[in-house]
């Protein structure tokens, strides 16, 4: 009930972030909307179709689909406090990030697919949605970009697979959402990237 509880948590932050962005890109309410429910759905649609799992979580579950309506809308009134609630916006995207790992991750188990696959299915919950706005926005996805963002997706995938089977799903569920969480918010307050690789600039 509590990761269930987060998950809708997650998918209302997710909206906000993609509502805020076409705000930001001056779309009207539609745009917003897709903007939205792509962020928040997107990445658990597109594991859900490659593993089989159909119909989808939110044709199941249509109270997801209300989170982000309500959320799209809160986004618009409150579009002003944008810059004012990015920190705490940036910390809830992180825990958002957390859940949603660990929930797409288990799930990938739970349908049978090897630990790479499961770890890669964690990272497409977490971070597909944003890479989808992203394309959707005309912006660089953020998970190609210097942030650790995917990368601590990987790694929080990473320790779920190996403890699993150890530990049991509700304990290996804390420690990995955790470190997800732990690494996200390390990185965002003290600034840290991962590093870019760029050509060398041939002189003429």
């Amino acid at each position: 009930m509590l990761l269930y509880s987060l998950d809708l948590f997650g998918t209302a932050v997710f909206a906000i972030s993609g509502a805020w962005v076409a705000c930001r890109k001056d779309m009207d309410i539609f745009g917003a909307m897709v903007l939205a429910f792509v962020t928040a759905v997107g990445g658990g649609t597109i594991r859900d179709l490659l593993l089989g799992a159909t119909p989808v979580f939110w044709f199941q579950d249509t109270l997801y689909i209300t989170v982000i309506f309500a959320s799209t809308l809160l986004a618009i009134a409150l579009r002003n406090w944008h810059e004012k609630a990015r920190w705490p916006l940036q910390v809830a995207d992180a825990l958002g990030l957390a859940v949603f790992v660990v929930i797409g991750v288990g799930k990938a188990l739970t349908y049978g697919a090897e630990p790479v696959v499961a770890v890669m299915m964690g990272v497409l919950t977490g971070c597909g949605g944003g890479a989808i706005r992203d394309i959707l926005a005309d912006e660089m996805p953020n998970v190609l970009r210097k942030e650790v963002y995917a990368s601590a997706a990987i790694a929080g995938g990473a320790v779920f697979v190996v403890l699993n089977p150890v530990l049991g799903y509700a304990l290996t569920t804390v420690i990995s959402a955790s470190l997800v969480l732990f690494m996200r918010l390390f990185a965002l307050y003290n600034n840290i990237s991962l590093p870019r690789f760029q050509l060398p600039q041939v002189s003429k």
